[in-house]
């Protein structure tokens, strides 16, 4: 596949830090296989990485060569999109579709396997902690692991585990432990779980282009009317995808929220401290990566405040290196640019 031709990155007295960019370990694909010969895997794994794992399309290839290089590509096409820094993560699903046991140690390897990739590039990589929510306790004990013996200050979670949400409490070692460490969980999408997948797939509509965000979305407001932040007040998590549309619709949400605790109608729906967008403008960060829409970044930022919202690319999902320079033509104070693609970063990744 020809590599595409874009206009040379313009100079700009910023840093461009990208901050959500998927890699893959050689392990982690070799247990996707084996998954796939089981014949025991969900359609939604399957349509996810099961298509990017097999299809001969121009897309799929190029996305499964950009995901195992830490090294020449993948610096040849940060350097060509003008991008300083990428924060990478272990791309979706991780090692969430996988049983625990395997789950920790892939998720334990990867950890090492990206250490060892920043060590060689320090200047252009940081990462996120991958962990296995399968089981709790592991992941806590990862998270500290990551921060403290491998200098990663952030963890990826690829939304829902095998159908199980982290609004259950029985997860919530993850976040005590991202707390305690200062490290925001990034809630990455995943393929959509069994019950939901059919009526987005029927359409076409079960991945990037709308049921990831849904799914995402989805997870995010359990997180938040479950209460886990006022239990967990001083947890940070990261959004993307211009915060998976939650920015857009907190008007509705936090109105609809407050009829339906009055009423009482559910169960699990208890009252919380604050309306679910304070928790949002609060103890979230979203970032922008796949929309590179200059109104709706600045929406995002009015709703959010200018230290909340980052840039990402979405690599190499989405590489477009064009969208670059729409950006950096964005109508913004430099200051406020400024932030969106280098200095929220650096304080949200802990990069300085």
């Amino acid at each position: 596949m020809p590599e595409p031709q874009f206009p040379a990155p313009a100079k700009v007295p910023y840093k461009r830090i990208a901050t959500e960019e998927a890699f893959a370990t050689p392990e982690q694909l070799d247990v996707y296989r084996r998954i796939f010969e089981s014949g025991q895997c969900d359609a939604g794994f399957k349509g996810l990485m099961g298509f990017y794992m097999s299809s001969p399309s121009e897309r799929a290839q190029h996305i499964m060569r950009c995901l195992v290089d830490l090294d020449t590509v993948r610096l040849q096409h940060m350097d060509a999109a003008g991008v300083d820094v990428a924060v990478l993560s272990l791309t979706s699903p991780g090692p969430q579709v996988m049983d625990a046991a395997t789950a920790v140690s892939v998720a334990r390897h990867a950890n090492d396997y990206l250490a060892e990739a920043i060590r060689r590039h320090p200047t252009r990589y940081a990462g996120m902690i991958a962990v296995a929510p399968q089981d709790p306790q592991a992941a806590a004990k990862e998270i500290e692991r990551g921060v403290r013996q491998l200098g990663m200050n952030s963890v990826v979670i690829n939304s829902h585990t095998q159908g199980q949400y982290l609004s259950d409490p029985k997860f919530w070692d993850i976040f005590a432990a991202a707390e305690a460490m200062d490290a925001p969980v990034y809630l990455h999408p995943n393929s959509l779980p069994p019950g939901m997948y059919e009526p987005f797939a029927e359409a076409g509509l079960d991945g990037a282009i709308y049921g990831f965000g849904v799914e995402t979305g989805l997870h995010a407001l359990r997180i938040i009317t479950a209460g886990v932040f006022d239990r967990f007040p001083k947890l940070r998590m990261i959004l993307g995808h211009m915060g998976e549309a939650l920015p857009y619709w907190a008007y509705r949400v936090d109105y609809m929220h407050a009829a339906t605790v009055r009423s009482q109608r559910y169960e699990n729906m208890k009252p919380i401290k604050q309306r679910p967008s304070d928790y949002l403008r609060q103890n979230f960060y979203i970032t922008n990566s796949g929309v590179a829409w200059p109104q709706a970044i600045r929406f995002a930022q009015e709703m959010m405040g200018v230290d909340r919202v980052m840039y990402a690319m979405d690599y190499p999902y989405q590489y477009a290196p064009d969208e670059v320079n729409i950006l950096d033509q964005m109508d913004m104070p430099l200051e406020d640019k400024t932030r969106f693609f280098q200095t929220n970063a650096e304080h949200v990744f802990k990069l300085r």
